[in-house]
């Protein structure tokens, strides 16, 4: 219900806003084969199988390649970041602490739909994974994993931790002038590394990459795919709502969004377990 004090020029404005921050704080955005359904509660991402050409000879019939049709589902979920706020429960605007919320609305929602992605990598991999020293040669692992599955070279994400960064940066290799081919990494970039986009995050309260301890040591997944072995199903895109609740003399402030993402092509994911201490 909305309330004079706070106009639809306001509303609109808020709402802007905060799509244009979460789509800056959104570290995994456009990474993945996205797909817009509208209502739905499911999305579906079809499936094609490797097909081989055969020798063709004059007059004979044309052999199909028989090429394995399937789908995948990704099951969609309603999420929400909410908050009560005072602030806009005055004759005039307090745009500094709107500034805020904006802030904290969008990044909420940005870290979920990244988690939603990370959740669905973590799905995918159904390899055993072992902790390995984290090194440069970690990196060709990852490229050479995907290599021979012959995926294609670009549109490729590596994700990893800032403690894997941290550990890199420890590397004589990676300080040396002499490696040019990583000058992002030592900046603290992001940046590209044999042919991938080197994507970076922290911990994240909505649970972040995967993360082991073990006496003594710690390990942290990261995961580096091609964007067309993800899907991520949208069936209702960031939006958000200021309405006015009575009982709390306050403005209740919602974006919310319903996603869910499902891996398409384990062939063209790699994960591993990196020592982080």
């Amino acid at each position: 219900m909305a309330v004079s004090s706070v106009s639809k020029a306001f509303v609109t404005l808020f709402d802007t806003e905060v799509k244009h921050a979460y789509q800056a704080q959104r570290a995994l955005a456009g990474t993945v084969r996205e797909k817009s359904a509208q209502g739905a509660k499911t999305v579906k991402f079809p499936t094609l199988g490797e097909g081989v050409a055969s020798r063709r000879s004059p007059m004979v019939d044309v052999m199909p390649m028989h090429v394995d049709h399937a789908q995948v589902t990704a099951t969609l979920d309603d999420w929400i970041a909410a908050e009560f706020s005072d602030i806009f429960n005055q004759s005039h605007i307090n745009w500094d602490e709107r500034n805020e919320l904006v802030t904290v609305v969008a990044g909420a929602i940005g870290r979920r739909m990244d988690q939603v992605i990370i959740d669905a990598l973590t799905s995918a991999n159904t390899a055993t994974l072992t902790a390995q020293t984290i090194d440069l040669g970690e990196f060709i692992k990852a490229k050479t994993a995907l290599d021979k599955k012959n995926v294609p070279h670009e549109d490729r994400t590596c994700l990893i931790h800032a403690e894997h960064l941290a550990k890199l940066l420890e590397l004589a290799t990676v300080t040396s002038s002499d490696y040019h081919t990583v000058k992002a990494l030592v900046s603290g970039e992001l940046n590209t590394y044999l042919g991938m986009k080197i994507v970076c995050i922290g911990d994240r309260s909505e649970g972040g990459l995967p993360r082991h301890d073990a006496d003594p040591s710690t390990w942290v997944d990261m995961y580096a795919w091609h964007k067309n072995a993800i899907g991520l199903g949208t069936a209702m895109d960031m939006t958000t709502k200021i309405d006015y609740v009575p009982e709390k003399t306050s403005y209740l402030v919602a974006s919310m969004f319903s996603a869910g993402a499902v891996g398409i092509d384990p062939d063209g994911i790699y994960a591993a377990r990196w020592t982080v201490t």
